[in-house]
This record gives C-alpha cells, sequence and structure tokens, in this order.
C-alpha cells in the first residue's frame, strides 16, 4: 500500500473516531439567571426565568420558622457563616414555599446575589459533579431539594452525606444546601424499627442513616395547623386579593372544605382561596 493510501485510510480512521466521540456539554452559565434546575443526564444548568413563588408576607403560621430561615439565608448571601437546612413535617404547610420565598426576598435585599439550584431526588447521585459546577463561580447558591427521603435499600445517601459535611473537599464555601422532607430522619419510622429489630447490632444498624439528617444545623419542623390559624390563613388571602366574600359565608364554607380534604394546612387553605375566588371572578395572579 502506498504512503498516501496509509495517511488517506488513517484520516479516515481519525475522522469517524470523531463522529463517535461523545460532544462535550456546554459549560453551564450560572450567570444566565438567579434560578436553575440541575439536569443530571445532560450535566446542564436550565434556567428558570420566572420562579413559582408566593411572597413572605402570605405564609402564615410559621412565623417563628420563617424568621430562623430568612437570617440563615441572609446571612449567608452576604458571605457570613451559615447552616445547611432541613425543614421537615406536616404536609402543606409551606416548607418549599418558604425557601422559594426566602430566595426571592434576599435577592430583593441585596440586588440579585442570590442562586437558587433545584435538584430532583432522583439526580442526588451526581451532586458531586454539581458541587463541582458550583464552585467554580463566585455567586452563592442556595441547593435546593425538594421532598427528600430514602427508601431502605437505597444507598444514595452516603453521596449527600460526604458532599455536606464529609471527603477531602467537603462542601464548596459558596453552596448551602436546603431540603424539605416529611420525615426528620428521611426515613419511615417503619423502616428505622425494621432495622432495629433485625440487625445484629440495632444502634448501629440505623446509626448509619439517620445521621444524614445530623449533617443540617438547622432542622426546622412545620405542624399541621389548628382551625383559627386555617382561617387566618384564609382571611389574609382573601384581603389581599380583595375577594367578594363575606366572613361568615367564608368560614362555613372553608371549614365544610377541610372536611371534603380530611386535614388542615396552608396549601388546603390555599386551594379554597382559588375556588373561591374562580367562583367570584377575582383575578389572583
Amino acid at each position: 500500500m502506498s504512503k498516501e493510501k496509509i495517511v488517506e485510510q488513517l484520516k479516515r480512521i481519525a475522522d469517524s473516531l470523531d463522529r463517535l466521540a461523545p460532544t462535550k456539554a456546554a459549560e453551564p452559565d450560572i450567570n444566565a439567571g438567579n434560578a436553575f434546575v440541575w439536569q443530571a443526564e445532560s450535566n446542564s444548568l436550565r434556567v428558570i426565568p420566572k420562579v413559582n413563588h408566593v411572597g413572605m408576607s402570605m405564609l402564615h403560621g410559621i412565623d417563628r420558622v420563617k424568621d430562623i430561615l430568612l437570617d440563615n439565608t441572609m446571612r449567608f448571601a452576604k458571605g457570613l457563616p451559615a447552616n445547611n437546612a432541613l425543614l421537615w413535617g406536616a404536609r402543606g404547610m409551606g416548607k418549599s414555599s418558604l425557601v422559594k420565598a426566602a430566595h426571592a426576598l434576599v435577592n430583593e435585599k441585596l440586588d440579585d446575589t442570590l442562586v437558587l439550584v433545584e435538584i430532583h431526588r432522583e439526580d442526588i447521585p451526581s451532586l458531586p459533579l454539581l458541587m463541582q459546577v458550583l464552585q467554580r463561580t463566585e455567586r452563592r447558591c442556595v441547593l435546593f431539594c425538594d421532598d427528600l427521603s430514602f427508601d431502605s435499600d437505597d444507598s444514595t445517601y452516603k453521596s449527600l452525606k460526604t458532599v455536606l459535611d464529609g471527603g477531602l473537599e467537603g462542601r464548596p464555601s459558596n453552596v448551602i444546601f436546603y431540603a424539605t422532607s416529611n420525615r426528620r430522619h428521611m426515613m419511615r419510622r417503619d423502616m428505622i424499627e425494621n432495622e432495629r429489630a433485625t440487625a445484629i447490632m440495632p444502634s448501629e444498624a440505623i446509626e448509619e442513616k439517620v445521621s444524614l439528617s445530623d449533617r443540617f444545623g438547622l432542622w426546622l419542623g412545620f405542624h399541621s395547623c389548628s382551625q383559627d390559624e386555617y382561617l387566618e390563613m384564609i382571611r389574609r388571602y382573601i384581603k389581599h386579593y380583595k375577594i367578594p366574600i363575606s366572613d361568615e359565608e367564608m368560614v362555613a364554607e372553608a371549614i365544610e372544605w377541610t372536611r371534603t380534604r380530611g386535614s388542615r394546612s396552608g396549601r388546603v387553605a390555599w386551594q379554597y382561596v382559588q375556588d373561591i375566588a374562580g367562583r367570584t371572578e377575582t383575578a389572583i395572579e
């Protein structure tokens, strides 16, 4: 075979290898916005032009935890020491709404200095890679995972533990982690009891999993609201959106509404408000 044909064949092989090689993902642009969703399959950040959030003043019945999380977030945005936070407890009481509201209020006061990055529960194994992406920026980033929980045979919590408080690198100084969960230890009680009952060393069997919550410096508990708190939430929404309904009519309807739902919460209150706003043709955007 001549030299020219060998060179031509090598070029064809090189071109074929180039086509087979995976395309390198573009470097995520953390300056493209103030809120993103991490897409693990493409190692990219999808910008969220408008975050779906309610104002801090519209979150009622959680005043104590609201002040604590806002203060922690504000300190972090200013470059001061702050803690990872676990918001746990009753469903529908504003855990995720509070995280988004704190982000919005801090950016309002500090001129858009804070980035909110949401990572989905199923993408937790890619968390170390996301941390590498975020530590390359000088912007302060709140990493947020909503409804975080683990099954008995789920080992992904180990990567979360390492990133939060362990390993050689640890958590980047410009990143803080906020998570919401219906359970304080992010595991069902029956799973913890089963571990304790079947293990040779019961205390050691559950220590590995429940110790994940220890990586959060703030534990903020959310509890079911009383009927008076539930009605007060609705009254404030009605006043804010100027919904034309009498207090007597609202109370009767709102109580009946909870009976059909089987619970009282901020979410149930908001669902009732949406219903009466629709019936009275009142805009609540």
